[in-house]
């Protein structure tokens, strides 16, 4: 298995074009998403969109802003059905969070025999009484289908936000 292969060459898939363009979509997707949380943030805190987007900012993790986002969502003012429409929002956002890591936090590898490239996980898991380190997927049909099922999940959720947004008037 080689990595960084020269573009054109047989050991890489003309497929694999294609799955570049639906993984970069997956994170424009996921970005465009994400952002939407300055939305819930300004709303759920009383703020303006302006502060809103400078607490956003402030904050460099998307674990850190939704957390942020749920314990204003707890807050003893905020109403039940807010607060629970909230952390629907949160949870299935953050259930789609394993799929954009995947594929932002790895390296792709081709096969010059011809077989599917695989992306191998940059992340160490510790265990126990050992590290894991290089998880490889297939980037198949089956991955193709979860990362383009991904993309359609969270362009639910960001319409379930959008709509979450209009119904207690965050500011937009």
């Amino acid at each position: 298995m080689t990595s960084d292969p020269v573009p054109g060459s047989p050991a890489q898939p003309a497929e694999f074009d294609g799955i570049l363009l639906l993984i970069g979509r997956l994170n424009y997707t996921w970005t465009n998403t994400e952002s939407l949380l300055l939305h819930l943030i300004a709303g759920l805190s009383g703020t303006t969109k302006d502060v809103a987007v400078v607490i956003f900012l402030t904050l460099n993790t998307t674990r850190a802003r939704v957390d942020l986002v749920e314990r204003l969502a707890k807050m003893p003012h905020q109403a039940p059905a807010e607060r629970d429409a909230v952390l629907g929002l949160t949870k299935g956002l953050m259930k789609l969070s394993g799929a954009r890591n995947r594929y932002n936090h790895c390296i792709y590898a081709f096969d010059p025999d011809g077989g599917p490239p695989k992306s191998i996980l940059m992340r160490i898991a510790d265990r126990k009484d050992e590290i894991r380190m290089g998880q490889t997927v297939d980037l198949d049909a089956t991955a193709i289908a979860n990362i383009a099922q991904s993309i359609d999940d969270l362009a639910r959720i960001n319409q379930e936000i959008w709509a979450h947004i209009a119904r207690f008037g965050y500011p937009r």
